[in-house]
């Protein structure tokens, strides 16, 4: 059963968003809000505005302003964040933040992690380490089962390993939620289930997870949200039962879908 409340501060809640890349519109006036404690993925082809939202919210980048001047962006029922205090609510792992890290061959392991609480890349002479830091940063490795990955450099990681520690990173802050932008790029499946797995226990410890995909089979049995994107709006969204369809998906990528449910989980396959 879900665990939010509307009548709870909704994680998000974006009104008439539009981004632009130049001369491109990468979001075009999409409106979506998602409540705390409601696990969403948001799918949709390349190109849709997936990672574009996850940047908006992240505020990498800015929406345009309204005309009537009302806010665009409102997360955890605020519109105006000091960058550092939103990351500490919000965790964020994508491919361009492991390749941030691991690009770097003297970066450590638990430094990836603890240096979280000084939103740094590694530990630096100014930073005080303290106990209770060291304790939540080993803790947060255990829940990824990424503990013996420590003293391991993060350029010498597996992707599989770098993302958990990426993620572990991201809970050293006890985060209200993780956004998670293609979180299984580059994985093995058997990685991939493994991978699947931590996340679901973080989704049952209460950690709100908004997944962004264009692969239906990673979205999770605890994920009962799903926002369709197609060319910067929201084509569909609602319960998996209601969005995941033959029709629905079908219109999002633009080739006849056909989809099929395995258990808990889903795939799609293009006829």
């Amino acid at each position: 059963m879900p665990q939010f409340s509307h009548t709870s501060t909704p994680l998000l809640d974006i009104n008439e968003a539009s981004v632009l890349r130049g001369e491109q519109l990468i979001l075009d006036r999409l409106n979506l809000r998602l409540e705390t404690g409601q696990h969403t993925a948001v799918l949709g082809p390349n190109g849709s505005g997936k990672s574009t939202l996850i940047r908006l919210i992240a505020r990498q980048i800015y929406p345009l302003a309204r005309r009537d001047g009302a806010p665009v962006i409102r997360v955890f029922g605020r519109d105006r964040w000091d960058v550092s205090e939103l990351r500490s609510l919000i965790g964020i792992v994508s491919p361009a933040l492991q390749l941030d890290y691991t690009s770097d061959a003297s970066l450590e392991v638990f430094d990836t992690v603890v240096s979280g609480f000084f939103s740094a890349r590694g530990l630096w002479l100014n930073h005080e380490v303290t106990t209770p830091m060291r304790e939540r940063a080993h803790d947060a490795l255990e829940r990824m089962e990424a503990s013996h990955l420590i003293g391991r450099e993060m350029a010498s990681l597996s992707t599989g390993e770098a993302r958990r520690v990426l993620i572990a990173r991201a809970l050293v802050h006890r985060p209200r939620a993780l956004l998670l932008d293609e979180p299984c790029a580059g994985l093995d499946p058997a990685s991939r289930r493994r991978f699947l797995e931590s996340l679901r226990h973080l989704a049952q410890q209460g950690t709100t997870l908004v997944l962004v995909t264009h692969h239906v089979e990673e979205i999770l049995p605890e994920i009962q949200h799903v926002v369709l994107l197609r060319e910067g709006r929201v084509l569909q969204e609602g319960s998996k039962n209601d969005v995941l369809t033959d029709a629905a998906l079908t219109s999002a990528f633009g080739m006849p879908t056909r989809v099929k449910q395995h258990g808990d989980y889903y795939s799609a396959a293009v006829d």
